[in-house]
């Protein structure tokens, strides 16, 4: 008899748990969202956050930011029902392994590769990311006590763009990583672009978070567009059937809102008058950029 009861305490708290998790104290249903640094730290993502509560006051929205590796760990986890993050390759393989439903990219922006004013490594002028960071390695190795490079080096989307560059032109793990002249911050966007103003350093960026910190920073732009800078957000619903627990109703419903017309013009619209460009522009539909052709547009940087 007592082994009964057990199992009905012992089924209660799983319930107890799972509703918990659905459901916020205050009896409003839960959307975790976990995002990359770089949504959090322009500010697009709590205005959109503002948005899609006042269009579905049930709901409560709780977003935790980090680099893209991380929030796709939170996802396998299962302490996230949907992911914001920005690298494709990684995002097909969540889903490939059944961990999210489908992949909709909704907005973009380009990497920037920034540096110092007087540009000790002479990147100004490069035709092309690869071009500029073959220029800061010859340069850094010749004077690593000048020519200085931060590295978010925290496994997010922007770090793996970074590492996927300096893999066209040497052995990232033997050459660069380790080196003298190499800084990895650890951190996140908007804390690497202080750290790399700090030292003087070049660094990528996302042209969002950049233009949000350019005020606050000496920093300049040198190489604002190009394939190998083009920067895709995507939203991605945990799949249920692979982790459990997880809220694949709000999931959707903030991702058709993201797709909506309302949020694809608060996206485009966002930033202009503050910075005087959008920090992002939209994809809608949720097509992926190839579709639209979008390498020949005016950067940000271009249309100031």
């Amino acid at each position: 008899m007592e082994r009964k009861y057990m199992g009905i305490i012992i089924l209660a708290v799983i319930l107890a748990a799972a509703t918990y998790y659905l459901l916020g104290t205050d009896g409003k249903e839960v959307l975790r969202i976990s995002t990359t640094t770089s949504l959090e730290d322009t500010g697009l993502l709590e205005e959109v956050e503002a948005a899609f509560e006042e269009k579905y006051p049930d709901i409560d929205v709780q977003i935790v930011s980090g680099g893209t590796g991380i929030a796709l760990e939170r996802g396998k986890k299962g302490d996230a029902d949907l992911l914001i993050v920005h690298d494709k390759k990684r995002e097909e393989e969540f889903i490939a392994d059944g961990y999210g439903i489908k992949r909709y990219p909704f907005a973009y922006n380009y990497f920037y590769i920034i540096g110092p004013r007087d540009d000790p490594a002479g990147v100004n002028g490069s035709s092309s990311a690869t071009e500029a960071f073959s220029k800061i390695l010859k340069a850094a190795e010749k004077d690593p006590q000048h020519v200085k490079f931060v590295s978010r080096g925290d496994n997010s989307g922007t770090h793996t763009r970074e590492i996927k560059i300096w893999k066209n032109i040497t052995d990232y793990n033997s050459t660069v990583r380790g080196s003298d002249w190499y800084i990895e911050s650890g951190s996140g966007m908007g804390d690497t672009l202080r750290l790399a103003d700090q030292k003087g350093a070049y660094t990528i960026s996302d042209s969002g978070t950049y233009l949000a910190y350019r005020s606050n920073i000496t920093l300049v732009p040198y190489i604002t567009s190009g394939s190998e800078l083009l920067n895709v957000y995507s939203a991605i619903a945990v799949n249920p059937e692979k982790v459990r627990g997880v809220n694949r109703d709000a999931a959707e419903k903030f991702i058709e809102f993201l797709l909506s017309d309302e949020c694809q013009k608060l996206i485009s619209e966002y930033g202009k008058k503050q910075y005087g460009t959008p920090l992002f522009m939209t994809l809608p539909g949720g097509r992926d950029p190839a579709e639209y052709q979008i390498q020949g547009h005016t950067s940000p940087t271009e249309a100031t």
